[in-house]
């Protein structure tokens, strides 16, 4: 039987991401046109032809400025999960600050879905060694699982030792909680990034076919995700370095044919269902 992999998106809008942080400040957001709301739900037509499930984890922003976008995600049978408030690394938080806007955006949704939020994944996955503190904040916080280690090496984000299938950690305080890490392939020694974003318009798309067919080959599921920017090649452009213009702006006119590929070739679900089937939690 065909193993069943999580499908998740990170719904922000094309100025929300880091690599254009140093080029748009958090007080401007408010006078970039929204894009957000259109792409969204242009993803969720496209996975309602495909009839999956996926998680979305929302930006708190976003949720303040469109309420009914969350409301439609989840009446559409999809996951609401939680990706922070302010799209700040969490690195570069204090831990009261991330507190508060966690908490906060949690609320938010939960309030908005009138459900609970079980889910977190952190603004460019920044749950990192000098970050750990985090994990206990989400267990406080009632959250059952997380998405935010990404085990490799990257300037930005990444823990190399940590483990790579799900499975359940314990934080520094002592407290359990499910991790879903993103996924990665083995090149000899070199564990690949296989799990979607700007490696899925970076590579070829039968590289990353390859790379996740050797993550079910080993009977484990892997987590792909992708944000509605990345279906908008017609997005207003930012000034910004070389480097994050490229991370940003490359291939985005291949990547919605690529994801409709990609849902065809393999079998998808919500992480929290996907989870369940892996005992981790109790799915419903």
């Amino acid at each position: 039987m065909a193993i069943k992999n999580a499908l998740t998106v990170d719904v922000e809008d094309y100025f929300h991401v880091s690599a254009f942080a140093d080029s748009v400040s958090q007080s401007d957001w408010g006078s970039y046109p929204l894009r957000v709301e259109e792409n969204t739900r242009r993803l969720m037509d496209m996975f309602d032809e495909a009839q999956v499930k996926a998680t979305f984890f929302v930006l708190g922003w976003v949720a303040e400025k469109r309420k009914g976008l969350i409301r439609e995600i989840a009446g559409r049978g999809h996951e609401v999960a939680c990706h922070g408030y302010s799209h700040q690394l969490v690195y570069n938080q204090t831990r009261e600050v991330f507190r508060d806007e966690t908490v906060r955006s949690k609320s938010l949704l939960e309030d908005i879905v009138q459900a609970s939020v079980r889910g977190y994944r952190a603004a460019s996955y920044s749950i990192t060694t000098d970050s750990l503190w985090a994990l206990d904040i989400l267990a406080e916080a009632g959250f059952e699982y997380d998405s935010s280690i990404f085990p490799v090496r990257h300037d930005r984000y990444g823990i190399p030792g940590a483990k790579d299938i799900p499975h359940i950690l314990q934080t520094p305080k002592g407290h359990s909680l499910v991790e879903f890490p993103l996924s990665t392939a083995r090149i000899f020694r070199y564990k690949l990034p296989v799990t979607g974003g700007g490696y899925f318009r970076l590579y070829p798309y039968m590289l990353t076919r390859a790379g996740l067919r050797q993550v079910n080959s080993n009977r484990h599921p892997f987590i792909f995700y992708l944000h509605p920017w990345e279906i908008d090649p017609d997005q207003p452009t930012i000034e910004a370095g070389w480097f994050s213009r490229f991370r940003h702006y490359n291939n985005l006119e291949k990547c919605e044919s690529r994801l409709r590929r990609l849902i065809s070739d393999f079998q998808f679900d919500t992480a929290w269902q996907v989870l369940g089937s892996l005992e981790l939690v109790r799915s419903s």
